[in-house]
């Protein structure tokens, strides 16, 4: 089963993410989101208690958020950008982001790149001091989740079009040590020319990202919260980078191209 035509294929090789309409059906996308309700403190039905600009809910892995997670067709997609058996299942959606409208700034909206394993010296909470390599170490995509409708006002994720070539090659000199998620974060200054797309769709939709993807949150300036998971999906082995093959996988493709390999 082909879930990506080539074009798209092409697309996340060299835009860096892919769209995936109605990726998770309409009913588990509810089931998930009436979950999220009962789990905050607020009145789904009354937005004067929606006092805050982001509420972060904890870990997830009941039924609808695994089937989500783990849709045939979403399956069918990591083997095709990834490679066959190159990835690890996953048995939850993690955490949840969840913006509601407001005009208070929520004090997460910088340009970055998620880091994808820890500083073996450091704490393992600290994500400041997580770290990303080359090789992609941990991390095979980084997967965007919208499970409400989310427009242009509706706080979606902000991506920087090709930004994941430039991180390829500020990684590149560092090898297999890296650099931790604050040190790349201050090198991204060569991504400010890229074009911005905004992640935006019905519930149902996902973009599955290249690793290395410059992303950001935005404010909510909507109405209605707005219901995202971005969940890793975990590389079982760090890429080889030793060449292009038939087999190469797309995200692999995608850091040869940037190198010039």
């Amino acid at each position: 089963m082909s879930t990506l035509s080539k074009d798209q294929i092409n697309q996340f090789i060299e835009d860096g993410y892919v769209k995936l309409n109605n990726a998770v059906p309409a009913d588990i996308c509810t089931r998930i989101r009436e979950i999220l309700w009962k789990d905050m403190d607020v009145d789904k039905d009354d937005p004067s208690t929606w006092t805050k600009p982001v509420i972060r809910l904890g870990f997830y892995n009941q039924e609808p958020f695994n089937k989500a997670v783990n849709m045939p067709a979403l399956t069918s997609a990591y083997n095709q950008l990834v490679g066959t058996d190159k990835w690890a299942p996953r048995d939850s959606i993690g955490t949840f982001p969840v913006r509601f409208p407001s005009d208070e700034a929520p004090g997460d909206t910088g340009w970055h790149v998620d880091s994808s394993y820890p500083d073996p010296g450091a704490d393992v909470n600290d994500y400041s001091k997580w770290k990303i390599n080359v090789f992609s170490k941990g991390r095979a995509l980084l997967m965007l989740f919208i499970f409400s409708d989310t427009d242009e006002n509706d706080a979606p994720t902000v991506i920087k079009k090709g930004s994941h070539m430039d991180v390829a090659r500020i990684l590149e000199p560092y090898g297999e040590e890296g650099l931790a998620f604050m040190d790349v974060a201050g090198r991204l200054n060569v991504t400010l020319d890229r074009p911005e797309v905004i992640a935006t769709g019905l519930a149902g939709t996902v973009y599955l990202c290249h690793p290395f993807i410059v992303h950001a949150a935005q404010p909510h300036r909507g109405t209605l919260p707005r219901f995202l998971a971005q969940p890793a999906l975990e590389l079982k082995e760090p890429l080889a980078l030793s060449g292009h093959s038939e087999n190469t996988p797309p995200i692999e493709e995608a850091i040869l191209l940037a190198l010039g390999r």
